[in-house]
């Protein structure tokens, strides 16, 4: 048996969700209380690693269990057990042949940042520019990253050369008060790749940038890794989509 474990949690205190020896990560603290339950050492798979301070209001993982276990006993034993700022949203048997990365249609993240006055209280949940950005030129820009592209220039993934291409469906960028929100929805996203989009957009909004600046840096046959980059903190995983009804 397969179980899917849809998840959520605060990134801030983390040092991503891939387990490192010594440090706080969210796979760690998962698989050190599934390990504890199930009285042997259990690994998960995910559907994507975040970064250190990243957060996650959707994440699914899998695992596959030694013994049979109440589902809902499970889920409230896991809430009960794994630290406050990780919680179980939904559990439930899959087949065998789901896999969170591999079977997810689609990725949606949403960025946050404050242009006005900062607050204390938002630090760790939103990029504190507090400078004004030009929200039509950011919009206008985001339209050349939808679409299937090679995006070598807007990661710092190294393995899989020649593996770049991935396929942006949409971008939608609001403003709320003093908050802009830039939701990116696409089929896979490589290592800081969604803070690398997102940190162009912001030196665009700046105008410190031009539209031009993408155009030189996507689909290039020569790689020249850009050198913007917006904080984590401001990074939720919003999404993922498996096709599934709701």
């Amino acid at each position: 048996m397969r179980i899917r474990l849809d998840i959520s949690y605060d990134g801030h205190n983390f040092m991503g969700f891939q387990r490192q020896p010594e440090l706080r990560t969210i796979q760690g603290e998962i698989e050190k209380v599934l390990s504890k339950i199930f009285d042997h050492d259990l690994v998960i798979t995910t559907a994507g690693r975040t970064d250190a301070g990243v957060h996650a209001l959707h994440q699914v993982i899998t695992f596959e269990p030694s013994k049979a276990i109440e589902l809902n006993r499970l889920r409230y034993s896991l809430n009960c057990l794994l630290p406050k700022d990780i919680h179980v949203n939904k559990i439930c048997a899959v087949d065998d042949d789901f896999h969170p990365r591999q079977s997810a249609k689609s990725k949606t993240y949403r960025y946050l940042i404050n242009t006005g006055e900062a607050n204390p209280f938002y630090e760790n949940y939103r990029y504190e520019l507090k400078r004004a950005l030009n929200l039509k030129k950011m919009i206008e820009a985001s339209e050349l990253f939808v679409g299937t592209h090679d995006f070598k220039d807007f990661t710092t993934k190294k393995q899989d050369l020649k593996n770049y291409i991935r396929t942006i469906y949409k971008i939608e960028i609001v403003k709320s008060e003093e908050v802009i929100s830039i939701e990116i929805s696409g089929n896979g996203f490589m290592r800081y790749m969604v803070r690398m989009i997102v940190g162009t957009l912001i030196m665009i909004g700046l105008n410190k940038e031009t539209q031009d600046y993408i155009k030189l840096h996507l689909d290039m046959p020569n790689r020249q890794v850009i050198r913007y980059k917006a904080p984590s903190n401001g990074l939720y995983l919003l999404k993922i989509d498996y096709g599934e009804a709701l």
